[in-house]
C-alpha cells in the first residue's frame, strides 16, 4: 500500500510539473519557452546592472531590510505585497492604498541616495526589499535582475489586481493576462502563509454570506467559529492571521489550511474548485511542501518581469523618493501617482483629510481635464 501511494504521488508531481528537488534551479535556463518566464530574453534587465554604478547597493538594501523586518516579521508580508502590486499595476488604485511597509522602502531609498544619489530606481528597490524580507523570515532566495525604470503615469482603469472575493476562473484569467500560468497563481497564493487581513474583508463571509445570516459553506464550520470569536459583526479593524500559527514564518502551511477548508478569503477557498489548482494544493500537502520554496522563487522571478519599464521608458531621472505620498485624481479613469503605499482613511469613497501640497513628490501634471481634483493623501492618515 505504501508503495502504491508513493507511485501515485510521483505521477501527481509529474502532472503538475513539480520537482521535489530542494536546491534552487536557475530560472534563466534556455528550455523555457514563455518569454515572461525567461528573464534572459527580457531586454535590458541584468543581475549586474548596478555593479559599477552602485556596487554596494544590494548590501545596503539587505542591511536596512533586516534592520526593520527582524524585530517585526509581519512587515515581510506588506513588503512582498507592495512588490506584487507594483508588478500587477503601477497605480495607487484603492486596493493599493491599504498597503503598509512604506517606511522600510523609505529607509532603504534614503540610504541608497546617500551612497549613490540618483542611481537606483524605486521599482528595483521594491523588488529587492521583497526578496530580502522573505529571506529574513526563512523563505527562499531568488535572483532579481535589475534595471527597471520608474513609471510616471498610471490609470485606475488599468488596475487589474486579484480580488480576495474572486472565483477561480477570474483568478486564472487575471494571472493569464499578466503572462502567468495556473501554477504561478497557486504558488504565489502561498504567500498568504505570512499574510494578515482585517475583519472587515471577511465579515459578510462568516456572518451573512447569502443575506440570510449564514456563512460561506465552502468554509470549515469550526474555522468559522474561531473567526467569529475574533471578529464581531461590525468589527472592520481587528487583524486576523491568514495562516494561524505560521504568520511569522514563510512555509507551505498555507496549503494545509486551504485543504482543510480554512482559507480566509473566497479566493483562497476557490483554489479547491479547479482541478489544476486543487492538484497543486494537494501535492504540497502530500509532499509536505517539498518543492514550494523553489516553485515560489521561480514564480517570483516571472512576476518581476511583468510590466517592466527599461531603457528610455518611464522616468527620465530616478525618483529621489519612493513613498512621498499618493497623488489621486478623484475621477474613475485617471490617476497620476508617485510610487508608494499610503494609508488613507476612506469613508464612502471620500478622503477624510488631505495634504494641500505635494512638494518634493516627483509627479507630473494631470492628464485629467479636471486638474483641480488632483489631491495628495497625507500618508500619516490612519
Amino acid at each position: 500500500m505504501a508503495l502504491k501511494n508513493l507511485l501515485s504521488l510521483v505521477v501527481l508531481l509529474g502532472v503538475v510539473g513539480v520537482s521535489v528537488a530542494s536546491p534552487y534551479e536557475n530560472p534563466f535556463r534556455k528550455s523555457q519557452s514563455n518569454p515572461q518566464s525567461n528573464p534572459g530574453t527580457m531586454g535590458n534587465l541584468d543581475l549586474d546592472y548596478y555593479r559599477y554604478k552602485c556596487p554596494q547597493m544590494e548590501d545596503i538594501v539587505r542591511r536596512v531590510t533586516i534592520q526593520y523586518v527582524s524585530p517585526k516579521p509581519t512587515l515581510a508580508a506588506a513588503l512582498l505585497r507592495m512588490h506584487f502590486h507594483d508588478c500587477f499595476v503601477r497605480v495607487n488604485a484603492p486596493p493599493n492604498l491599504t498597503l503598509k511597509g512604506y517606511e522600510v522602502v523609505d529607509a532603504v531609498k534614503s540610504a541608497l541616495e546617500i551612497a549613490c544619489p540618483g542611481v537606483v530606481s524605486c521599482a528595483d528597490v521594491l523588488a529587492l526589499v521583497a526578496r530580502d524580507a522573505v529571506l529574513v523570515i526563512r523563505g527562499p532566495w531568488w535572483p532579481v535582475p535589475l534595471g527597471r525604470r520608474d513609471g510616471r503615469i498610471s490609470r485606475i482603469s488599468e488596475a487589474n489586481l486579484p480580488s480576495p472575493f474572486a472565483n477561480v476562473d477570474s483568478l486564472k484569467k487575471n494571472f493569464s493576462d499578466k503572462g502567468l500560468n495556473t501554477k504561478d497563481l497557486v504558488v504565489l497564493s502561498g504567500a498568504h502563509t505570512i499574510g494578515v487581513s482585517s475583519c472587515g474583508l471577511i465579515s459578510s463571509r462568516i456572518y451573512n454570506f447569502t443575506g440570510r445570516g449564514d456563512f460561506d459553506p465552502a468554509m470549515n464550520p469550526d474555522y468559522v467559529k474561531e473567526l467569529k470569536k475574533r471578529c464581531q459583526p461590525t468589527d472592520v479593524k481587528t487583524i486576523v492571521d491568514m495562516d494561524p500559527g505560521s504568520v511569522d514564518k514563510f512555509d507551505s502551511h498555507y496549503f494545509y489550511a486551504v485543504d482543510q477548508r480554512k482559507g480566509l478569503f473566497i479566493s483562497d477557498s476557490a483554489l479547491l474548485n479547479d482541478w489544476e489548482t486543487k492538484l497543486y494544493v494537494k501535492t504540497q500537502v502530500w509532499a509536505r511542501g517539498a518543492s514550494f520554496n523553489r516553485d515560489f522563487a521561480e514564480s517570483m522571478v516571472k512576476l518581476g518581469f511583468i510590466g517592466i519599464l527599461t531603457g528610455d521608458q518611464g522616468e527620465g531621472a530616478v525618483m529621489m523618493k519612493c513613498c512621498c505620498g499618493a497623488v489621486i485624481a478623484l475621477i474613475p479613469d485617471d490617476v497620476n501617482c508617485c510610487l508608494g503605499a499610503m494609508r488613507p482613511r476612506w469613508l464612502n469613497g471620500r478622503v477624510v483629510r488631505l495634504q494641500p501640497s505635494y512638494e518634493g513628490c516627483p509627479c507630473v501634471e494631470s492628464e485629467s481635464p479636471y486638474p483641480s481634483l488632483l489631491v495628495i493623501i497625507d500618508r500619516d492618515v490612519d
